[in-house]
């Protein structure tokens, strides 16, 4: 039974973070009026599962990522989109206990696959209405530092949102702190931005560490460069023992369906010499597209980033470009054998390393968006295996 056909009973009753309370593990014992509405209903809570008793037998919500039976640690989903670091932590263990997700679309979709809907904005959680757990993690929203947005960091109010990270740390003191975000987090404002973050761990008491790590490393055909931040209130995270896997190509994930297949039928050109670089990148070519050429070196135009990335085309027998959040159009070029077809939002699903039962959204724009503002599932489970190994 899914949970959506409870929810439609109560759906004059619960509003805004209150749905939450609906779905959410232990939370409900803060709620007294929560739990004498749900005793009236005959429904009990217990883990993840909202269980109603039928003749003694206790009905499961039917979900494709329901969490592990026999947990070894307990973690919490901050800013959690659409659940990457939740299906990763589910793989290897991991309960979650507790889940924050600001976008009502993202939210839906979250629910579908874990039986779960998200409470809202974290800024109007109180760290008392979160349980206790080994492990937070928090791919903070990163358009304050990408290339992609206009890297304004903290002076975006977006990039203040590590600071309700720092609250729930202080407040809960988990064991370990895991952070995700872009690359060019390391160099925004001459570095200055990811000392204030590491500044606000020493003050917290956490030991950390990080590394810029790349998901085409860990089996997922994506040159997506993410830092990893690791804190804990001892030993220091090894990133070393953390295991890679070979790098795949596109084909390797590629739909046989050629039905499902839009070509490119606009004027482009493609390059007569193609030369691999060392990130797995294929770039053969480029759409006939206006472009600003002013100051920008001979013969490399269209390798700028005056350049917009959906105007490239790639090679199917390559890695592809990171997928960009604010891309929802799912303009993604590749070179499939002579025709040039844009990527289908299975594949897009595909390069974050989500398997192919994992329930969408209906929009095709926020499918896009909601795979661009994701983690690389597998790169992610690698992360917490170690956690797990070396800290739990």
């Amino acid at each position: 039974m899914r949970m959506t056909e409870y929810q439609a009973a109560f759906a004059n009753i619960f509003k805004g973070n209150d749905r939450a309370y609906v779905t959410n593990s232990e939370v409900l014992k803060g709620n007294p009026c929560m739990q004498s509405l749900i005793s009236q209903h005959v429904i009990s809570k217990t883990s993840q599962f909202l269980t109603q008793e039928a003749d003694g037998v206790p009905i499961k919500m039917d979900v494709p990522f329901p969490p592990p039976q026999n947990p070894v640690f307990r973690f919490i989903d901050l800013f959690a989109g659409i659940g990457g670091f939740r299906l990763a932590a589910q793989k290897v263990g991991g309960e979650c206990v507790f889940s924050s997700e600001f976008n009502s679309h993202a939210q839906a979709v979250y629910e579908k696959n874990y039986g779960e809907y998200p409470f809202g904005d974290i800024k109007d959680i109180s760290a008392n209405d979160i349980p206790d757990h080994d492990i937070l993690t928090a791919g903070f929203p990163c358009q304050p530092f990408s290339i992609s947005g206009k890297m304004k960091g903290f002076e975006d109010t977006r990039g203040t949102l590590i600071y309700e990270v720092f609250r729930i740390v202080e407040a809960k003191k988990p064991k370990v702190v895991l952070l995700e975000n872009v690359k060019q987090l390391v160099y925004h404002d001459k570095g200055n931005t990811l000392s204030t973050i590491l500044k606000g761990l020493d003050n917290l008491g956490y030991t950390h560490t990080w590394k810029v790590l790349n998901a085409s490393d860990f089996g997922v055909p994506q040159n997506r460069e993410r830092i990893i931040i690791v804190a804990s209130q001892g030993r220091e995270f090894d990133f070393s023992l953390v295991k890679t896997l070979p790098r795949k190509t596109v084909r390797d994930v590629a739909d046989t369906d050629s039905s499902k297949f839009e070509y490119l039928d606009e004027p482009y050109t493609l390059l007569d010499e193609v030369r691999p670089q060392p990130s797995g990148l294929l770039f053969v070519g480029y759409r006939n597209k206006n472009i600003r050429k002013n100051g920008i070196r001979l013969g490399t135009e269209h390798l700028s980033r005056v350049h917009k990335q959906p105007n490239r085309i790639y090679s199917i027998d390559g890695v592809h470009p990171a997928l960009p959040s604010q891309e929802t159009s799912g303009r993604f070029w590749i070179l499939d054998g002579d025709r040039v077809r844009k990527l289908t939002i299975d594949e897009c699903y595909r390069l974050m390393g989500f398997p192919d039962e994992f329930i969408k959204d209906n929009s095709l724009s926020d499918m896009y968006k909601q795979c661009g503002n994701s983690v690389c599932v597998p790169m992610i489970e690698a992360i917490i295996e170690q956690i797990k190994r070396q800290m739990l």
